[in-house]
């Protein structure tokens, strides 16, 4: 496996890593711009909620749910109308889902990328609001966006609505998450947990993309098939530095997955091995590309920055 794995993943260039760092960094700024415009000012009556809301939004996000939208867009073809809609609503629907996440009720946290969570600064109630009008406004967001046709829109709406909800979307997921907290930890509860909790949004941000550059059914079905590899990737990495990092790195508190008995790869199948399912993970993500060429060079390059990310 390791020849094959070297083979297909040469060592990275520096001046292509270098080039991948500006092209990242400008499109995070692309998003903050759009969402800027989206959300209301903070200076708009009632004040105290949009406050809440940018306070979330601008919490220093890595942006990878409407990055990966726009990549796989542009795997598809140059020019999408709408994906930017799209993006702006996936990281709405993922910033509400954090401060809700955070809540006392729920996982309980007070830090969330190196500073207090929203409940702490504005106050459980409002956050409960912040978090309802973040969801209620990415569908506004979809439905103002300049698309082809209405069937797109649709579809968009369709694909946001069902990754987010339930009986298989991330809330399906955090209710199983919840549930499991403290049963023993099998294969097939935590691949049901975040196939819905982390991999259904991150899935239909590719999806979204796809759908906006008028994919067609082969190029949507091989971007699905990124979508979830890549998606159970980043959660497997994400419980894998949720014992490895301390919270100045994350961002967030370490070690909480185990102190709250959370069903996890590590607490299934031990360090070693989860950092093999994330390698794996990966590889299937970039066989799935491999009809796309050159367009899809930043989804692969998204691939890799999920499996070597530190936060």
């Amino acid at each position: 496996m390791s020849s094959h794995r070297h083979h297909s993943r040469p060592a990275p260039d520096p001046q292509a890593a270098a080039d991948f760092r500006s092209w990242l960094e400008a499109q995070r700024q692309r998003v903050d711009a759009a969402l800027d415009r989206w959300l209301p000012s903070e200076n708009e009556p009632p004040e105290i909620i949009h406050r809440a809301m940018r306070y979330s939004v601008f919490a220093g996000g890595k942006r990878i749910r409407p990055i990966l939208c726009l990549a796989a867009a542009d795997a598809v073809r140059s020019h999408a109308p709408g994906v930017m809609e799209a993006a702006c609503a996936l990281e709405m629907i993922h910033t509400y889902s954090l401060i809700h996440d955070d809540l006392p009720a729920l996982d309980n946290d007070d830090f969330r990328r190196g500073r207090p969570t929203c409940h702490k600064q504005f106050g459980e109630a409002m956050a409960i609001l912040a978090g309802d009008a973040l969801l209620t406004l990415a569908f506004h967001v979809l439905a103002r966006a300049e698309l082809p046709d209405s069937n797109t829109r649709i579809r968009l709406v369709e694909e946001l609505s069902t990754a987010a909800g339930t009986p298989g979307g991330m809330i399906a997921g955090q209710v199983e998450d919840l549930q499991g907290e403290g049963k023993t930890p099998t294969p097939e509860l935590l691949e049901s947990i975040h196939r819905a909790k982390t991999g259904a949004l991150l899935t239909a941000s590719v999806r979204m993309g796809a759908i906006c550059a008028g994919a067609s059914d082969q190029e949507l079905a091989a971007l699905t098939r990124y979508g979830r590899h890549v998606g159970l990737a980043f959660q497997i990495v994400d419980d894998i530095l949720d014992v490895e990092q301390s919270s100045e790195t994350l961002g967030k508190t370490a070690g909480k997955d185990a102190r709250q008995k959370k069903i996890t790869f590590p607490a299934v199948y031990g360090l070693p091995a989860s950092h093999r399912m994330a390698e794996r993970e990966i590889s299937a993500a970039l066989q799935a590309l491999e009809g796309f060429q050159e367009r899809a060079r930043r989804l692969r390059e998204l691939a890799e920055l999920i499996l070597h990310r530190t936060q």
